[in-house]
């Protein structure tokens, strides 16, 4: 198995995509290190896991967190780190006259400053050895954008600008980038949503009840990375989208302004 011994570092690791990703290296005898900011939930995920002491539970917060320090504890932890999965993250639902500054930033800070941050943190020791993995977990609005998820599609298209940059500067040192971009995943993405005040947006959207399960994904996700795929798009009927925009842009405008997204 691809993870064998490996060292996994997965972010979000508390739920959804993260749990999911969680259960499944582990089954394949990686060696985790769980970050997100209840260190409870990480505990729980972590009992949940193939080989449970073989883990580290390691809270963060990405809005704010020191990752240098957190990543040398990582490093003499567990002597290495060969894989960053960049799963945690935070959705919006608000239009773009009801947004604070705050809640621009605060999802900024979290979906892209986080794993900017955690990246160029990481990057030394993967450089020395010549080999490492970064995984994105971006979305379709990394690809597209819809009304009430300007500052969320603004932070996925900055990941993909950074991280296909970052791509191409280490190719040459063994590193590998692979971006997933997942439709409706049955997550609570949209339960923890920020609304313009900051607020909680406190409803399950009904695409994403209908959407894959974390676990499936997480399938794709590992499918992904053996096969040595750079950019991944999964979902059902929604991915067509990002080929509408592509292809057919004035199409596209004029479809989507016309979708009552809530």
């Amino acid at each position: 198995m691809q993870f064998q011994n490996q060292v996994a570092w997965i972010t979000g690791a508390s739920s959804g995509i993260g749990e999911a990703l969680a259960y499944a290296l582990s089954a394949q005898g990686a060696r985790l290190v769980l970050s997100a900011r209840r260190l409870d939930e990480l505990e729980r995920v972590r009992q949940g896991c193939a080989n449970p002491d073989q883990h580290l539970a390691l809270p963060l917060d990405l809005a704010n967190f020191p990752a240098v320090s957190l990543t040398q504890q990582v490093l003499a932890h567990c002597g290495q780190i060969d894989a960053v999965f960049h799963c945690g993250g935070v959705s919006q639902r608000s239009t773009v006259a009801e947004t604070s500054m705050d809640v621009q930033r605060r999802i900024m800070e979290i979906n892209y400053f986080g794993a900017v941050a955690l990246t160029q943190a990481v990057l030394p020791s993967m450089v020395a050895r010549k080999t490492g993995h970064f995984v994105v977990i971006s979305s379709l609005s990394g690809q597209i954008s819809t009304p009430r998820r300007s500052a969320y599609a603004a932070s996925k298209h900055a990941l993909h600008g950074f991280f296909d940059a970052l791509r191409s500067e280490v190719y040459q040192d063994g590193i590998k980038v692979t971006l997933i971009c997942p439709g409706y995943v049955q997550t609570n993405l949209s339960l923890h949503a920020l609304t313009g005040d900051g607020g909680a947006h406190g409803q399950l959207d009904p695409t994403q009840a209908k959407g894959m399960t974390p676990a499936k994904l997480a399938t794709r996700i590992i499918q992904a990375i053996e096969r040595g795929e750079d950019e991944v798009l999964v979902g059902g009927k929604e991915v067509l989208a990002v080929y509408l925009k592509r292809f057919l842009p004035t199409l596209y405008n004029r479809i989507i302004r016309r979708r009552k997204i809530t």
